[in-house]
Protein backbone atom coordinates (compact mmCIF):
# COMPACT_ATOMS: atom_id res chain seq x y z
CA UNK A 1 0.00 0.00 0.00
CA UNK A 2 1.47 3.68 -0.90
CA UNK A 3 0.95 6.41 1.28
CA UNK A 4 0.06 9.93 -0.54
CA UNK A 5 2.19 12.78 -0.97
CA UNK A 6 2.41 15.08 1.44
CA UNK A 7 0.79 19.16 -0.57
CA UNK A 8 3.84 20.42 -1.26
CA UNK A 9 3.34 23.80 0.07
CA UNK A 10 0.19 24.12 3.02
CA UNK A 11 -1.16 26.38 5.20
CA UNK A 12 -2.60 26.49 8.34
CA UNK A 13 -4.50 28.89 10.24
CA UNK A 14 -2.82 32.15 8.28
CA UNK A 15 -3.99 35.19 9.97
CA UNK A 16 -2.06 38.87 8.91
CA UNK A 17 -3.11 42.24 10.36
CA UNK A 18 -1.98 45.98 9.00
CA UNK A 19 -2.71 47.56 12.15
CA UNK A 20 -6.37 47.56 12.77
CA UNK A 21 -7.50 46.27 9.27
CA UNK A 22 -7.21 42.66 8.61
CA UNK A 23 -5.56 41.09 5.60
CA UNK A 24 -7.05 37.79 5.72
CA UNK A 25 -8.03 35.45 8.52
CA UNK A 26 -7.60 31.95 9.84
CA UNK A 27 -6.75 30.61 6.25
CA UNK A 28 -5.89 26.97 5.49
CA UNK A 29 -5.11 25.34 2.09
CA UNK A 30 -2.79 23.06 0.41
CA UNK A 31 -1.29 22.42 -2.42
CA UNK A 32 -0.26 19.33 -4.45
CA UNK A 33 2.83 19.12 -6.74
CA UNK A 34 2.25 20.06 -10.42
CA UNK A 35 -1.44 22.02 -9.33
CA UNK A 36 -2.44 25.20 -9.89
CA UNK A 37 -4.22 27.56 -7.56
CA UNK A 38 -6.33 30.04 -8.39
CA UNK A 39 -7.14 33.09 -5.77
CA UNK A 40 -9.72 35.28 -7.01
CA UNK A 41 -11.79 38.38 -5.32
CA UNK A 42 -12.60 42.36 -6.09
CA UNK A 43 -9.97 44.46 -5.08
CA UNK A 44 -9.13 44.51 -1.09
CA UNK A 45 -10.09 41.11 -0.55
CA UNK A 46 -7.05 39.79 1.04
CA UNK A 47 -5.84 38.10 -2.47
CA UNK A 48 -2.42 39.69 -2.41
CA UNK A 49 -1.57 39.30 1.23
CA UNK A 50 -2.21 35.45 1.46
CA UNK A 51 0.18 35.20 -1.94
CA UNK A 52 2.78 37.13 0.39
CA UNK A 53 2.11 35.23 3.67
CA UNK A 54 2.27 31.90 1.36
CA UNK A 55 5.79 33.12 -0.15
CA UNK A 56 7.58 34.24 2.52
CA UNK A 57 7.42 38.10 1.58
CA UNK A 58 5.10 38.70 4.58
CA UNK A 59 5.44 37.03 8.18
CA UNK A 60 1.71 36.22 9.08
CA UNK A 61 0.62 37.31 12.97
CA UNK A 62 -0.55 33.67 13.39
CA UNK A 63 -0.39 30.32 11.44
CA UNK A 64 2.23 28.28 10.02
CA UNK A 65 3.30 27.62 6.19
CA UNK A 66 4.87 23.97 5.40
CA UNK A 67 6.97 23.57 2.23
CA UNK A 68 8.06 19.98 1.01
CA UNK A 69 11.53 20.23 -0.91
CA UNK A 70 13.67 18.47 -3.34
CA UNK A 71 14.79 16.47 -0.51
CA UNK A 72 11.79 15.24 0.76
CA UNK A 73 11.82 17.13 3.66
CA UNK A 74 8.71 19.49 5.35
CA UNK A 75 10.14 22.72 6.84
CA UNK A 76 7.95 25.98 8.43
CA UNK A 77 9.40 28.80 6.02
CA UNK A 78 9.35 31.03 8.81
CA UNK A 79 11.21 28.92 10.98
CA UNK A 80 14.20 28.32 8.59
CA UNK A 81 16.89 30.52 8.49
CA UNK A 82 17.22 33.68 6.45
CA UNK A 83 19.98 32.72 3.86
CA UNK A 84 17.60 28.83 3.22
CA UNK A 85 15.05 31.21 2.82
CA UNK A 86 16.53 33.32 -0.08
CA UNK A 87 18.24 29.88 -1.12
CA UNK A 88 14.93 28.53 -1.74
CA UNK A 89 13.34 31.49 -3.51
CA UNK A 90 16.41 31.16 -5.81
CA UNK A 91 15.62 27.84 -7.02
CA UNK A 92 12.88 25.79 -5.77
CA UNK A 93 10.63 28.96 -5.85
CA UNK A 94 9.51 31.44 -8.75
CA UNK A 95 7.58 34.84 -8.64
CA UNK A 96 5.73 36.42 -11.31
CA UNK A 97 4.83 40.07 -10.46
CA UNK A 98 1.83 42.40 -12.18
CA UNK A 99 4.59 44.92 -13.25
CA UNK A 100 6.95 43.35 -14.75
CA UNK A 101 9.96 45.79 -13.93
CA UNK A 102 9.24 44.48 -10.33
CA UNK A 103 10.37 41.28 -11.44
CA UNK A 104 13.34 42.21 -13.92
CA UNK A 105 16.68 43.98 -13.83
CA UNK A 106 16.11 47.01 -16.12
CA UNK A 107 19.66 48.32 -16.45
CA UNK A 108 20.99 44.85 -17.39
CA UNK A 109 20.43 43.02 -20.93
CA UNK A 110 17.41 40.28 -21.16
CA UNK A 111 19.94 37.91 -21.51
CA UNK A 112 21.63 38.73 -18.22
CA UNK A 113 18.29 38.51 -16.69
CA UNK A 114 17.89 35.12 -17.51
CA UNK A 115 21.64 34.34 -16.67
CA UNK A 116 21.50 35.51 -13.12
CA UNK A 117 18.98 32.96 -12.38
CA UNK A 118 21.40 30.35 -13.50
CA UNK A 119 24.17 31.29 -12.09
CA UNK A 120 22.44 31.63 -8.70
CA UNK A 121 21.97 27.56 -9.08
CA UNK A 122 25.56 26.85 -9.63
CA UNK A 123 26.11 27.46 -13.96
CA UNK A 124 29.40 29.06 -14.50
CA UNK A 125 30.19 28.80 -18.30
CA UNK A 126 29.16 31.44 -20.20
CA UNK A 127 28.72 29.78 -22.93
CA UNK A 128 26.47 27.70 -21.89
CA UNK A 129 24.45 30.14 -19.81
CA UNK A 130 24.01 32.21 -22.69
CA UNK A 131 22.85 29.28 -25.07
CA UNK A 132 20.55 28.40 -22.22
CA UNK A 133 19.48 32.22 -22.47
CA UNK A 134 18.78 32.12 -26.27
CA UNK A 135 16.20 29.13 -25.62
CA UNK A 136 14.36 30.38 -23.17
CA UNK A 137 13.97 33.68 -24.75
CA UNK A 138 12.10 31.73 -27.99
CA UNK A 139 10.11 29.70 -25.31
CA UNK A 140 8.56 32.87 -24.58
CA UNK A 141 8.46 34.41 -27.91
CA UNK A 142 11.09 36.74 -27.44
CA UNK A 143 13.41 37.45 -30.88
CA UNK A 144 17.08 35.90 -29.81
CA UNK A 145 18.31 39.16 -31.94
CA UNK A 146 16.98 41.08 -28.59
CA UNK A 147 18.85 38.91 -26.14
CA UNK A 148 21.29 42.45 -25.70
CA UNK A 149 18.74 44.63 -25.20
CA UNK A 150 17.63 46.53 -22.47
CA UNK A 151 14.07 45.47 -20.71
CA UNK A 152 13.00 48.94 -20.82
CA UNK A 153 13.05 48.75 -24.79
CA UNK A 154 10.62 46.21 -24.56
CA UNK A 155 6.88 46.56 -24.80
CA UNK A 156 5.00 45.82 -21.66
CA UNK A 157 3.97 41.97 -22.75
CA UNK A 158 7.57 41.14 -24.51
CA UNK A 159 8.85 42.68 -20.26
CA UNK A 160 6.06 40.20 -18.94
CA UNK A 161 7.14 37.19 -20.94
CA UNK A 162 11.24 38.32 -20.09
CA UNK A 163 10.04 38.15 -16.44
CA UNK A 164 8.23 34.70 -17.16
CA UNK A 165 11.38 33.22 -18.81
CA UNK A 166 13.67 34.98 -16.16
CA UNK A 167 11.66 32.88 -13.41
CA UNK A 168 11.80 29.71 -14.60
CA UNK A 169 14.95 29.46 -16.76
CA UNK A 170 16.41 27.11 -13.31
CA UNK A 171 13.30 24.77 -12.90
CA UNK A 172 11.60 26.28 -9.99
CA UNK A 173 8.24 23.69 -8.12
CA UNK A 174 6.26 26.38 -7.17
CA UNK A 175 5.36 29.58 -8.97
CA UNK A 176 3.42 32.77 -7.44
CA UNK A 177 1.73 34.83 -9.85
CA UNK A 178 0.21 38.38 -9.00
CA UNK A 179 -2.39 39.48 -11.82
CA UNK A 180 -0.04 38.14 -14.36
CA UNK A 181 -1.82 39.72 -17.58
CA UNK A 182 -2.97 43.03 -15.67
CA UNK A 183 -2.05 46.24 -17.03
CA UNK A 184 -1.67 44.47 -20.79
CA UNK A 185 -4.01 44.55 -23.63
CA UNK A 186 -6.47 41.73 -24.30
CA UNK A 187 -4.97 40.77 -27.47
CA UNK A 188 -1.58 40.51 -25.26
CA UNK A 189 -3.10 38.77 -22.62
CA UNK A 190 -4.52 36.09 -24.74
CA UNK A 191 -0.91 35.27 -26.01
CA UNK A 192 0.43 35.38 -22.11
CA UNK A 193 -2.02 33.11 -20.36
CA UNK A 194 -1.80 30.28 -23.44
CA UNK A 195 2.56 31.11 -23.18
CA UNK A 196 1.96 30.36 -19.24
CA UNK A 197 -0.55 27.22 -19.43
CA UNK A 198 1.95 25.94 -21.94
CA UNK A 199 5.05 25.95 -19.75
CA UNK A 200 3.26 25.34 -16.54
CA UNK A 201 1.86 22.39 -18.04
CA UNK A 202 5.33 21.29 -19.65
CA UNK A 203 7.33 21.80 -16.67
CA UNK A 204 4.82 20.21 -14.63
CA UNK A 205 4.85 23.73 -12.51
CA UNK A 206 2.78 23.80 -9.37
CA UNK A 207 1.49 27.83 -9.16
CA UNK A 208 -1.01 29.93 -7.46
CA UNK A 209 -2.22 32.66 -9.54
CA UNK A 210 -3.93 35.76 -8.03
CA UNK A 211 -6.28 37.21 -10.28
CA UNK A 212 -9.76 39.89 -10.36
CA UNK A 213 -10.04 38.19 -13.76
CA UNK A 214 -12.23 34.94 -13.51
CA UNK A 215 -11.64 34.20 -17.45
CA UNK A 216 -7.69 33.73 -16.28
CA UNK A 217 -8.74 31.88 -13.33
CA UNK A 218 -10.74 29.67 -15.51
CA UNK A 219 -7.74 29.12 -18.32
CA UNK A 220 -5.57 28.90 -15.42
CA UNK A 221 -6.03 27.06 -12.84
CA UNK A 222 -7.45 23.42 -11.28
CA UNK A 223 -8.85 24.90 -7.90
CA UNK A 224 -10.17 28.23 -6.63
CA UNK A 225 -10.37 29.76 -3.69
CA UNK A 226 -12.73 32.95 -3.68
CA UNK A 227 -11.31 35.63 -0.82
CA UNK A 228 -13.97 38.70 0.31
CA UNK A 229 -13.14 40.84 2.99
CA UNK A 230 -9.90 38.85 3.78
CA UNK A 231 -11.55 35.72 4.43
CA UNK A 232 -12.45 32.57 1.94
CA UNK A 233 -16.10 32.05 1.09
CA UNK A 234 -15.86 29.13 -1.54
CA UNK A 235 -13.04 26.60 -2.54
CA UNK A 236 -13.49 24.27 -5.18
CA UNK A 237 -13.00 22.77 -8.24
CA UNK A 238 -12.71 25.82 -10.50
CA UNK A 239 -15.51 24.74 -13.22
CA UNK A 240 -17.58 23.95 -9.97
CA UNK A 241 -17.15 27.37 -8.57
CA UNK A 242 -17.54 29.11 -11.57
CA UNK A 243 -20.18 26.85 -13.30
CA UNK A 244 -22.25 26.60 -10.12
CA UNK A 245 -21.47 29.34 -7.72
CA UNK A 246 -23.10 28.35 -4.11
CA UNK A 247 -21.93 31.80 -2.14
CA UNK A 248 -23.70 34.77 -2.69
CA UNK A 249 -20.51 36.38 -3.37
CA UNK A 250 -19.52 34.00 -5.70
CA UNK A 251 -22.58 34.65 -7.09
CA UNK A 252 -22.29 37.93 -7.53
CA UNK A 253 -18.87 37.93 -9.23
CA UNK A 254 -19.82 35.48 -11.47
CA UNK A 255 -23.13 36.98 -12.43
CA UNK A 256 -21.38 40.73 -12.93
CA UNK A 257 -19.08 38.76 -15.57
CA UNK A 258 -21.67 37.43 -17.37
CA UNK A 259 -23.33 40.67 -17.54
CA UNK A 260 -20.31 42.75 -19.22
Amino acid sequence: MTTASPPLLSANGLTCYYGPTRGCENISLELQTGEVLGIVGESGSGKTTLLKSLSAQLEPDTGTVLYHDRRGETSSIYEISEPERRFLMRTDWAFVHQNPRDGLRMGVSAGANVGERLMAVGWRHYGHIRNEAVDWLQRVEVDEDRIDDLPRTFSGGMQQRLQIARNLVSGPRLAFMDEPTGGLDVSVQARLLDLIRTLVGDLGLAAIVVTHDLAVARLLAHRLIVMKAGQVVETGLTDQVLDDPQHPYTQLLVSSILQT
